[in-house]
C-alpha cells in the first residue's frame, strides 16, 4: 500500500488530463492574486510566460526584490522549484532584463512594489554580462566573416585553377 502526496498526485496522467480539460478555467484562475498550481509537463518558458501574465515586475521586467523565489513559492506552493528557477534563470539573463538592471536602482516584489535598493555591484555584474554576451556575439560574427571570406578565396583559387587548365589542355 503506497500512499501519494497532493505532488504525487498532480503528476498523473489523470490528473493531466483533467488539468487539460480545465485549460479554460485556469485561465481565468491567472487573473486571480493566486492562482492554480502549475500543471504537469509544463516547460520553464511556459511557466515564465505565467509570470509575466500574473506578475507586474515580470510583464515589464522590472529588477526583481532578492528572494522572489521565495515570494513566488508563497503565492504557489505546489510549483516545481526546479523548473521555477530554469524560468527565473531565463528571465533574468535575458538582454531586456540586464539592460534594465543597468540603470536600475529599486527593486520590485510580485505586486510591483519598490522594495530594496539596487547595489552598485549587481549594476556591475549586468554590464560585465552584457559586455560579455556582445564580445562573444561580435566574436561569432567575425569568425564567420573570416570562414566565408577563406572559403571565397579559396573558391576564386579554383576557378583560376581551372580556367589555366582549361586554356593550356586546348593547345596541347
Amino acid at each position: 500500500m503506497t500512499s501519494s502526496t497532493p505532488d504525487q498526485q498532480a503528476t498523473t496522467p489523470d490528473t493531466q488530463a483533467d488539468a487539460a480539460a480545465s485549460a479554460p478555467a485556469a485561465e481565468a484562475a491567472t487573473a486571480a492574486p493566486a492562482a492554480a498550481p502549475a500543471p504537469a509537463g509544463l516547460t520553464a518558458r511556459a511557466l515564465l510566460k505565467q509570470f509575466q501574465e500574473q506578475f507586474p515586475p515580470f510583464r515589464d521586467c522590472l529588477p526583481l526584490s532578492i528572494g522572489i523565489d521565495k515570494q513566488i513559492l508563497a503565492r504557489l506552493p505546489d510549483l516545481d522549484r526546479k523548473l521555477m528557477r530554469t524560468a527565473l534563470g531565463i528571465h533574468t539573463g535575458s538582454l531586456r532584463y540586464l539592460r534594465v538592471m543597468e540603470k536600475a536602482k529599486v527593486r520590485y516584489d510580485l505586486d510591483g512594489k519598490a522594495g530594496a535598493e539596487v547595489t552598485a555591484t549587481h549594476r556591475e555584474h549586468a554590464t560585465q554580462v552584457l559586455q560579455q554576451r556582445f564580445k562573444k556575439e561580435a566574436d561569432r560574427k567575425k569568425a564567420e566573416r573570416e570562414a566565408a571570406a577563406a572559403e571565397e578565396a579559396n573558391r576564386l583559387r579554383l576557378e583560376k585553377l581551372n580556367q589555366l587548365t582549361a586554356k593550356f589542355s586546348r593547345k596541347g
